[in-house]
């Protein structure tokens, strides 16, 4: 499996990405809203994208869908609760389903709610995992739940379904915003030597040959792994005094989405 992240430097600091069979090449285009800079990365590369997946229905990622299908003839696949949101959808996902590229490329559907109710995560079948995670997971950070998302669905998502992959597992996200998460978990955890040290790396660091993080990284930078942070737990109680002497995970991790709203 080969992986070409595409970075769009547009406002919205979408990543988009092309999977590719190495024997066939055949690709997979996830999230193309820069259809453009996609098509040409599949020219430079000798790849023909047959396929195209949207992690979700936000038009910053399917914003890109007609003209890459008018180019390629690409089939486009997507959650299958999500036919009515994406238009000329030709398949619809479910947990557990394989996205097929090429001879050689095997990819695993995850039904990811949260961010939005009709959101897939792809995971491949591969000696070292990788999480196309779209809105679900960014690097340091989690989706926001403003446009159709429940964070109650999220928490599931993140501790039911995430948490459990390997830690080698490397993370795809659907945006750059490294820099703006780590200092929210500083914000949160001040003594967490790992992020300030990371934010020190990426602040300036070429989007175009961006960090690639694993899951076992997450787990250390990112607040909403860190539930159960002696650290974090305090500073919430600052902001939420009636918070419980020992709070569950769950009331930890709904907290911290609430001001990451308004962060």
């Amino acid at each position: 499996m080969i992986v070409e992240q595409v970075w769009t430097a547009n406002n919205f600091r979408n990543f988009n990405y092309l999977i590719a069979c190495p024997e066939t090449g055949e690709a997979l285009a996830v999230d193309p809203l820069d259809h453009r800079k996609c098509l040409a990365a599949a020219k430079d590369n000798g790849w023909q994208i047959t396929q195209i997946l949207n992690t979700h229905e936000h038009h910053d990622h399917i914003g890109g869908n007609q003209a890459m299908i008018d180019a390629t003839g690409a089939r486009l696949l997507a959650h299958r609760n999500a036919k009515a949101k994406i238009p000329d959808m030709d398949t619809g996902l479910a947990a557990g389903d394989v996205v097929k590229v090429g001879k050689t490329v095997e990819l695993e559907s995850l039904d990811t709610p949260g961010h939005t109710m009709s959101h897939v995560c792809l995971l491949s079948r591969t000696d070292q995992p990788a999480l196309f995670c779209g809105d679900t997971l960014f690097n340091a950070g989690a989706g926001n739940c403003h446009n159709g998302g429940h964070p109650e669905e999220l928490y599931d998502t993140f501790v039911q379904q995430l948490a459990a992959l390997p830690d080698d597992t490397l993370i795809y996200p659907g945006h750059d915003y490294i820099a703006n998460n780590l200092q929210f978990t500083l914000d949160r955890e001040p003594d967490n030597p790992r992020a300030s040290g990371l934010l020190k790396e990426v602040e300036d660091q070429d989007l175009d040959d961006a960090l690639v993080s694993t899951l076992a990284l997450e787990k250390e930078i990112n607040t909403f792994f860190r539930l159960h942070s002696p650290t974090v737990i305090a500073r919430l109680r600052e902001a939420f005094p009636d918070l419980p002497e020992e709070p569950d995970e769950k009331t930890v991790f709904l907290k911290l989405r609430e001001l990451r709203n308004a962060w």
